[in-house]
């Protein structure tokens, strides 16, 4: 929002020597974020005069209109003769004065005038248009100035022209409504500088009559809980705003219109209060404010036909043909979208003589969620969405009235409309020491009222006695109960205080808010920066730093650590070709979600993992490994609805646990996919394509990260979707299952778009057990003794089992024991196969004897041979 600083000084009396450095920390440190300050006589240097036009000589055998023009600047250009110019606008006349800027003046955007020649005539300087000055849009034709401007030839025309100014922009935050106008704004800088402030809401304006202004019906009073009207009859339509009004509205952002529409915005950018016009000649019968109807269109004032939505709320006119019929009579026809935009069939045109202006109080909600399901974020919908002043709609219509019966003509109606359902402010109960508390400063409790009185709040301590009132904190609409005078006791100590806020301040609902308001006032600078004193730590949890390991591991091996949204479409899990009574399938929905095609917590990180997977491979990317360490949901039979807890105190100990029971299990796993080569190929042969024993590899690199001994852990074949029914390998360490590896099944990859033999691992890093601190292995310095033994067995003996029974034989002296080789042939027999395993043997405090070691692998070999029947190969 943009206002400028001599419009504030209307409200405020800012000290004279204030500049834009003094106003931008004065809003900052209320909590009011800047986005500029521009002095506007810096955006145009060197000499920018009035100018009148004496001769126009129209230049012909061009393509488009071109004028030479001599224009009395008076002394400006140093001779007083008339300033010789070539322009290209043909909107002025001999006679009408202009805007001149002179050989060796700069426009902003850094575009220098000077003298030059230029369609056979010598051109020294430039008429202005309003965008050419930088104040505003319009660039149809040059900027000619009204009559009643009081300038003559070579007079400085920035005070004419509004360059004399200085314009704040601010963003208003969700919660400070009020701060969006020219009111809010005075007042808040009225605090900062300590000046008094005059509030344009508080002026005396005409009530209700018995004889409405015009018959209006309101059908929902929560979505509009006031509705007041006036009429202006008879005014002129050629009727232009005043200069200073479009002055105003340019340096705000806001395009000029009519006269009617230039007030509205006017005094909403003034009061903070949305207004509309309406045509009275265009309106055919009682008024109805409703909400809409399931097929209902209109036509809003931006040109677009628009369907409306039954929680649309909607202002009808109820003698158009056409009109719907309800219980309570004829609901009309929409002629405008309450609170956002008029409707094109009763706006304000250039043959308007009888105006009808509407103010209104909207549900702050409804209004919000009208603007975005239209994408329509009209001026007026801002403001309403962020909480506008209940108390203000009489006062915004009288001054409507008085302006267009000032500058338009016309005769303003007696009758004055308001129907009025709004209730009164809720009372906050606040302990006087809380602010103290709360900030660690001394406030003593006369303090900490006068600061909320500042605000505008009313307050009295132990629900009736007045502290330091001044009588003024929410006066101006009879019923949000003004303070009771000043001369009252004041308090000390810890007191509770009864406070009642504004009107114009719906934000302030709890305790919270008001100790807000004391600190900001009070100045965010005065509160002490203390660090909390850290107790002392434990450091990670085991559980933690058994996560940091494995991802460390995953990532020293190749794979790269991605971070998936949590959310799942319902489609998912027929893609992974989950069962029907799959327990994965049952999952969390979302009341609210951030898309509504993935209304679903996950319930496994595949999903969310192989996603990651097909946008990586979509950009261009062909060989992935990748993992992530995350969170599941699974959801708990519930037994009702959750416990409410208030914001007034502490939950106890058993709403937590309540609480904590309506919560979906949340396990953290850990899950990799892979695809493409795990060994790239290059002049140093061909590479190798992933496959599902790299996904088994990378199951036993967690185990092994997460301080899971191997005689532990055994991987044995499996059927789990949506992995390959015959290459899956389930993880049981200690007999539990704690997950799955091995290649994903085809038609789930078909299903996801995936290239074919895509593996996948996930684990339950919670399944698994917290591994004990262990001391480190003591390294011994003498030699190893290898041994490799290929041992021939049947095919469905698993290689796993076969690698324990040969640890467990070999006893202590075995150091390791890997799989190096897998082999079949016609030789060895049907359903038999070879597995070679490399053994290595070492002691701690001695060279091993060749004796010893063959004495080990034969007892490992024996133990194979009772258990499987395995034979060394060539034996």
């Amino acid at each position: 929002m943009r206002i400028p600083v001599s419009w504030l000084r209307e409200h405020v009396d800012l000290p004279a020597e204030v500049g834009p450095e003094e106003l931008d920390q004065a809003l900052v440190n209320l909590g009011i974020e800047t986005e500029s300050i521009v002095d506007l006589r810096g955006t145009v240097t060197g000499p920018l005069v009035v100018g009148e036009v004496r001769e126009i000589e129209e230049l012909t055998g061009f393509k488009k209109p071109i004028r030479f023009c001599r224009v009395d600047v008076g002394a400006a250009n140093g001779s007083g003769e008339p300033q010789e110019i070539v322009c290209g606008a043909t909107n002025f006349a001999v006679g009408d004065r202009v805007v001149v800027i002179l050989p060796g003046g700069v426009l902003p955007g850094g575009f220098a005038i000077g003298a030059r020649k230029t369609y056979g005539r010598n051109s020294n300087g430039m008429i202005c248009s309003v965008r050419e000055l930088g104040i505003g849009d319009d660039h149809a034709g040059i900027l000619v100035l009204p009559e009643d401007v009081p300038a003559k030839p070579g007079d400085d025309a920035r005070p004419v022209v509004g360059l004399d100014d200085v314009v704040v922009e601010v963003e208003i935050t969700p919660d400070r409504g009020y701060a969006m106008s020219v009111r809010g704004l005075a007042r808040e800088l009225s605090h900062a500088f300590e000046v008094p402030f005059r509030d344009p809401g508080l002026v005396p304006a005409p009530g209700a009559t018995p004889e409405p202004a015009y018959p209006v019906r309101v059908v929902d009073t929560v979505g509009c809980d006031r509705f007041a009207a006036r009429v202006v009859r008879g005014i002129d339509p050629a009727a232009e705003s005043p200069v200073w009004m479009r002055r105003r509205l340019t340096h705000a952002g806001i395009r000029t219109i009519s006269l009617p529409v230039d007030i509205t915005n006017y005094l909403m950018l003034e009061l903070g209060q949305p207004m509309h016009a309406f045509d009275l000649d265009a309106l055919r019968g009682e008024l109805v404010v409703r909400r809409a109807v399931p097929g209902e269109r209109l036509t809003t004032l931006d040109g677009v036909d628009r369907t409306l939505d039954p929680e649309d709320l909607v202002i009808c006119d109820a003698g158009l043909p056409g009109s719907v019929v309800g219980d309570s009579g004829s609901g009309g026809v929409p002629i405008s979208l309450a609170a956002v935009m008029g409707g094109e069939t009763s706006e304000v045109a250039e043959s308007t003589v009888n105006v009808l202006f509407e103010a209104a109080h909207w549900d702050p909600v409804v209004v919000g969620r009208t603007a975005r399901r239209h994408r329509l974020f009209s001026e007026a919908a801002k403001r309403w969405e962020r909480g506008v002043d209940p108390a203000l709609p009489l006062v915004a219509l009288a001054r409507a009235v008085e302006l267009l019966t000032t500058y338009g003509g016309g005769t303003a109606g007696a009758e004055v409309l308001d129907i009025d359902h709004v209730d009164p402010p809720n009372r906050i109960v606040i302990d006087a020491d809380l602010p103290a508390r709360r900030a660690g400063l001394p406030y003593q409790t006369t303090r900490t009222v006068a600061l909320l009185e500042r605000v505008g709040c009313a307050v009295a301590v132990d629900g009736g006695r007045s502290v330091a009132g001044n009588g003024h904190g929410a006066a101006g609409n009879g019923r949000a109960g003004g303070g009771n005078g000043s001369g009252g006791r004041h308090a000390s100590g810890p007191e509770t205080l009864v406070v009642t806020p504004p009107t114009w301040r719906p934000d302030l609902t709890d305790p919270a808010d008001l100790v807000e308001e004391v600190i900001r006032l009070d100045g965010y600078d005065r509160v002490p920066s203390v660090l909390p004193v850290a107790p002392p730590g434990r450091g990670l949890t085991p559980e933690q730093r058994r996560r940091r390991s494995v991802s460390r591991a995953l990532a020293e091996n190749g794979y790269v650590e991605v971070l998936s949204p949590p959310f799942v479409a319902a489609e998912l899990f027929d893609r992974l070709g989950l069962p029907a009574d799959d327990p994965r399938r049952t999952a969390v929905r979302l009341a609210n979600p951030l898309a509504e095609t993935e209304p679903l917590m996950r319930t496994t990180l595949l999903g969310t993992l192989l996603g990651t997977l097909r946008r990586n491979l979509g950009r261009g990317h062909r060989d992935l490994a990748l993992y992530e360490i995350g969170l599941v949901f699974e959801p708990r039979p519930r037994t009702g609805p959750p416990p409410a807890m208030g914001v007034d105190h502490r939950p106890s100990d058993e709403e937590f646990r309540a609480a904590d029971a309506m919560l979906p299990h949340q396990p953290w796993r850990v899950a990799a996919v892979l695809a493409g080569e795990v060994e790239p190929a290059g002049w140093w042969g061909a590479g190798r394509p992933a496959g599902w024993a790299d996904a088994v590899q990378a199951g036993r690199i967690v185990l092994a990260a997460a301080g899971i001994p191997a005689d532990r852990v055994v991987i044995r074949q499996a059927e789990y979707a949506p992995w390959h029914p015959g290459r899956c390998a389930e993880f049981r360490v200690d007999d539990v299952p704690v997950g799955y590896a091995g290649e994903l099944h085809p038609a789930a990859l078909a299903n996801l778009e995936l290239p074919p033999r895509t593996s996948a691992l996930e684990l339950d890093l919670d399944a698994l057990p917290v591994a004990p601190v262990v001391p480190a292995p003591r390294i011994s310095n003498y030699p190893p003794a290898l041994i490799d033994v290929a041992l021939v067995l049947d095919a469905g003996v698993p290689a796993d089992e076969v690698r324990r029974a040969l640890a467990e034989g070999a006893g202590e002296l075995l150091e390791s024991i890997r799989l190096f080789d897998v082999y079949a042939s016609e030789q060895l027999g049907e359903g038999r196969r070879s597995l070679a395993y490399k053994l290595v043997f070492r002691a701690p405090d001695r060279t091993l004897t060749g004796e010893e070691a063959v004495a080990a692998r034969d007892a490992a070999v024996a133990e194979a041979a009772r258990r499987f029947g395995a034979v060394l190969r060539g034996a």
